[in-house]
């Protein structure tokens, strides 16, 4: 028996990588790169790193608190948040 399986209601280490790397379309590529933005420019302004934001962009999931922070360094508002990162 693989570690991806579920054994028998028990989580393994598989299926918590399965969760951590969900898939979570977004639109913060489309909107960086409108405003002429380098992976490396909005990292700095959001004070979180260039891998953080590259691994938001391909869509995997983040904390709210990175949400929160790439938002406002878009030049955006929190109440924009679903121009952002559709409703889920």
């Amino acid at each position: 028996m693989s570690n991806r399986e579920n054994l028998g209601g028990i989580e393994t280490v598989g299926s918590l990588e399965k969760e951590k790397t969900k898939v979570e379309p977004n639109n913060v590529r489309k909107i960086r790169e409108g405003l002429l933005l380098s992976k490396a420019e909005l990292a700095r302004r959001a004070k979180i790193s260039v891998l953080t934001i590259d691994r938001v962009e391909k869509g995997m999931t983040c904390r709210m608190d990175t949400k929160r922070k790439i938002i406002l360094s878009l030049g955006l508002k929190l109440s924009d948040r679903d121009k952002v990162f559709n409703k889920g």
